[in-house]
């Protein structure tokens, strides 16, 4: 497997580990929202590439051939199977940004927002129902051709949700239906990289990692405890996803080991 990766402070993680399993990388700069590579690497077998940084890597992925290059993801939000699972279940608004304007009230709420690709549009949050409004303006203001690729567009699908008193956060890396490593990442307000994780939170995760199979060959997962219990929070795309305290050994050995 070649791997082709973002030269910047997380990726230098993975750097480590590919070093001691003697695997072949090249660290590269990525055109933002283009996702060109500098300098351009050249690939020895397109069908053994993988790449990890900006998740606009996608773009460069799929315009050369790249396998297993990027793995792209349906909305998690998508998935019925997991709906009864997810802390922000079917209850969740989903809001074309256009349709902001005229569909959510201007009541000083608090919503948790986040749009339903996995395409790192803008970041999961909570903001006010000005502060949606006023970003939502802001975008509709623009002509739709001089909005760059990646950035929110009029058509951008976003879920609203309550937001939920969250007392622990993990994150799982799922490679070919198996999970393969986990990182604790938050505890109530502070964040806190640590690779651990509670025995009932691993049990649960596997059990949504079970539930569907065929979701994608690889991916991270994050799963969370409430006052209420063990939830699923989101799916992201694993080649550009945080590693936080991830065991990186593990993570590019089963990577490296996935079949063509």
């Amino acid at each position: 497997m070649q791997w082709l990766l973002q030269d910047f402070e997380d990726t230098h993680k993975l750097v480590a580990a590919l070093d001691r399993l003697s695997l072949d990388y090249s660290l590269h700069k990525v055109v933002p929202f283009v996702g060109d590579l500098i300098p351009e690497p050249v690939i020895a077998d397109p069908s053994r590439v993988v790449l990890f940084g900006s998740y606009a890597l996608w773009r460069y992925a799929a315009a050369h051939g790249l396998r297993p290059g990027v793995f792209k993801l349906e909305p998690f939000s998508h998935q019925e199977v997991w709906h009864p699972y997810l802390l922000n279940g079917p209850e969740a608004q989903i809001l074309s940004l256009r349709d902001i304007p005229s569909d959510l009230a201007d009541d000083g709420r608090a919503w948790f927002i986040r749009p339903i690709q996995d395409n790192k549009e803008i970041a999961g949050g909570i903001k006010s129902t000005g502060e949606i409004l006023e970003l939502a303006r802001k975008v509709l203001a623009l002509d739709e051709d001089d909005i760059p690729n990646g950035a929110l567009r009029h058509d951008t699908q976003l879920m609203l949700t309550e937001p939920v008193r969250i007392l622990t956060e993990w994150r799982l890396w799922v490679v070919a239906g198996r999970i393969v490593t986990y990182s604790l990442y938050k505890q109530g307000a502070r964040v806190v990289y640590r690779r651990e994780i509670d025995d009932d939170a691993l049990a649960f995760a596997r059990h949504m990692v079970e539930l569907h199979p065929r979701y994608a060959d690889a991916y991270v997962i994050d799963v969370c405890r409430t006052d209420q219990g063990l939830f699923m929070l989101e799916t992201n795309c694993l080649n550009a996803a945080g590693f936080y305290a991830a065991d990186m050994i593990e993570l590019a050995r089963a990577i490296a080991d996935m079949p063509a």
